[in-house]
């Protein structure tokens, strides 16, 4: 059976992120995330989430979470004996071994399990990249433009970029949108402007502030990403009309 290209990148992706996930979760605790008050469990909940998605994805890109099948129960007893071996493993780093987080793990994998049996691979990618800014935003009780400024900004705006790219990939496959339509620029800005603004409102609420400087950084971000896809086409379409004329 032939791989396609998005299932070689999500394959590669999962061997980063599983490589990078172990090595920081069995390393001392940097004091920085100790400053920041960041919510453990709320972190082992994302972290287990992202995982589940790659690894699923990678074995089955192109198929929804189907209960019946022994592979989602493979995935589902290996990921959860990992999260139960990842947390005894921490004890001998200096760590604690809490069951609270294997619970947060568990309850990680099970949401994205549940989540993927109704989603397929584009709409499960927007909803995850969107917990995940959405959880690292608000899952400290420090703020972070004040203490890590430019990791916040950098982590603003590539994650804004990043899910305004999905959602335009699954506009073009589930929407029929596509530039240069004024109606595709329009549904463009509006998902990650939402996002981003239910995001600061939760930040408001959390007694964090609004983020002036996250706000505009955000916007970069979605409104690069937006403009270099839209000229791109443009080009593509210019070039296409100059071939015709020829012709």
């Amino acid at each position: 059976m032939a791989v396609s290209r998005r299932q070689k990148v999500t394959i590669i992706l999962l061997v980063f992120y599983w490589l990078n996930f172990f090595i920081l979760a069995h390393i001392p605790v940097p004091g920085i995330v100790s400053k920041a008050g960041v919510s453990d469990k709320g972190m082992h909940f994302l972290a287990y989430l992202i995982l589940v998605f790659l690894l699923w994805f990678a074995i089955s890109p192109d198929q929804k979470v189907g209960w019946r099948k022994a592979v989602v129960w493979w995935v589902f007893i290996v990921l959860t004996g990992y999260g139960a071996a990842d947390e005894l493993l921490q004890g001998f780093t200096g760590r604690n071994c809490d069951v609270m987080d294997m619970v947060a793990n568990l309850t990680g994998i099970l949401a994205g399990l549940i989540l993927f049996s109704v989603f397929s691979f584009w709409p499960a990618a927007l909803l995850v990249t969107g917990a995940v800014i959405f959880g690292i935003t608000n899952i400290t009780r420090a703020n972070l433009a004040e203490l890590v400024p430019v990791t916040n900004a950098i982590f603003h705006l590539f994650a804004y970029a990043i899910f305004s790219m999905l959602w335009i990939c699954y506009m073009h496959l589930y929407l029929s949108l596509k530039p240069p339509k004024p109606k595709w620029l329009m549904a463009a800005l509006a998902v990650p402007i939402g996002l981003l603004l239910t995001v600061k409102l939760f930040s408001v609420i959390l007694g964090k502030g609004f983020g002036l400087r996250e706000v505009i950084i955000s916007v970069v971000g979605i409104a690069a990403v937006i403009t270099i896809i839209y000229l791109i086409t443009l080009f593509h379409k210019t070039q296409d009309n100059r071939t015709e004329n020829i012709k």
